[in-house]
């Protein structure tokens, strides 16, 4: 399975959740970094993805052939993440046939009612072996 995980900025929540990611499945699946920029990027593959690459065009070719999209609520927002998620990336994400299990975390002026706030590491955890357990287990 072809798992892309998508994160900006200083790439720390992608981080996370590839950390997890092979704490749980190891090299059962291509875990591929996405960053908007390459430090995202860098420490994306500092957690050990089997590969990376950054920017727009990176991210948007590469979503087409992903299975499972992982990342924020925010990459799939036109001009979040301070302008890093470009319209042309959240649209490809958002159209990428690819299912998406995001975090509701966002700096937006987004606001997710009837969800309860949790831990980023109760909500990675979540993702890695409940959710995405789920879509594995199914194909």
């Amino acid at each position: 399975m072809r798992i892309c995980v998508i994160d900006g900025q200083g790439g720390g929540i992608g981080a996370a959740l590839i950390k997890r990611l092979k704490e749980v499945y190891r090299e059962e699946h291509e875990v591929i970094a996405l960053g908007t920029n390459a430090v995202a990027t860098a420490q994306m593959m500092k957690a050990r993805a089997n590969r990376g690459a950054s920017g727009e065009n990176a991210i948007v070719r590469t979503v087409a052939t992903a299975d499972v999209i992982l990342g924020c609520l925010s990459i799939v927002l036109a001009n979040s993440m301070m302008g890093e998620v470009t319209p042309k990336i959240a649209a490809a994400i958002a159209s990428a046939p690819a299912r998406k299990i995001l975090l509701p975390l966002t700096q937006e002026a987004v606001e997710i009612v009837g969800l309860t706030p949790e831990p980023l590491p109760h909500l990675v955890d979540r993702i890695v072996s409940q959710k995405l357990k789920e879509i594995i287990d199914h194909v």
